[in-house]
């Protein structure tokens, strides 16, 4: 156990509290001939506190493709090396993937190190449905915005985000047009002092301070069975007059519109009328 192969480790850090970090990992980090840091300022907390004293490479969304050929040429000479994000698994919406990508291509080993995820560890307190879908974050602008929503609004599945505490108001705002009646929690600094949750349904959900700090990840529970939203008698009923005049495709996006009702069931109650 004392020796480690060569290779890239992707090693999980806490998302807060300094406790919440593996043996395992404690252990790469030391053996590691280089650690690769999303911030090297925040990573140096961690080390510090842990006694550990490493070479550092600053590696992040903006240099990324510029260090990659450097990080690959120390790889290659049988170094060690540690990736880390500046909090949870490296990798999850932080940088990573392309030096991953190069890794596989050269044949270079890489090793997951687990640990603390935000995105579990919101799921675990959420009481949502454990089959959850992670978007990480959304677009800002407001077209693009409205074409992800859009597309993922009938997914039958818990879904994850992370949004800026700066911008949580605007998006809570696009989720009430296209999550309706549906339950959300927003979890903020977790694990630290002020570890907050907010919990709700979206409809009554209200606008936060401007003031609120940090990244949050932000759970909206799956679409809500046929059964919470309308009698299934009624939406038959729709069905069946809208079937008249109107295609099957036309008559599910209507009553979609109107109801909220998922496609997938729309698409059912429409195909059992047709016969």
């Amino acid at each position: 156990m004392s020796q480690i192969s060569k290779g890239l480790y992707i090693v999980s850090t806490p998302i807060g509290n300094l406790e919440d970090i593996t043996f395992r990992s404690i252990r790469i980090l030391k053996k590691s001939d280089i650690i690769l840091c999303e911030d090297t300022r925040r990573t140096l907390k961690l080390l510090n506190h842990y006694k550990i004293k490493k070479k550092l490479i600053s590696y992040h969304k903006f240099n990324e493709r510029k260090e990659l050929h450097k990080v690959i040429k120390y790889l290659k000479l049988g170094n060690i090396l540690s990736l880390v994000s500046d909090a949870g698994t490296p990798n999850l919406s932080d940088p990573g993937r392309i030096l991953i990508k190069k890794c596989i291509s050269e044949n270079i080993d890489i090793f997951p190190i687990p640990g603390p995820s935000s995105i579990t560890a919101a799921m675990s307190v959420s009481g949502f449905d454990d089959k959850f879908l992670f978007y990480g974050f959304l677009p800002k602008k407001e077209k693009e915005l409205s074409e992800v929503l859009n597309k993922i609004k009938n997914y039958d599945y818990t879904l994850v985000f992370f949004i800026q505490s700066v911008r949580i108001n605007y998006y809570i705002k696009a989720f009430k047009d296209y999550f309706e009646n549906h339950e959300i929690l927003i979890a903020r600094e977790m694990t630290k002092l002020h570890e907050t949750f907010y919990r709700g349904n979206l409809n009554n959900i209200e606008n936060f301070p401007e003031n609120l700090k940090g990244e949050l990840t932000v759970l909206v529970s799956k679409n809500i069975n046929l059964e919470k939203i309308v009698d299934k008698k009624e939406i038959v009923k729709l069905v069946i007059k809208n079937l008249k005049k109107s295609s099957v495709k036309d008559t599910v996006a209507l009553i979609n519109k109107q109801t909220n009702v998922s496609k997938k069931i729309l698409y059912k109650i429409c195909l059992e009328q047709k016969k």
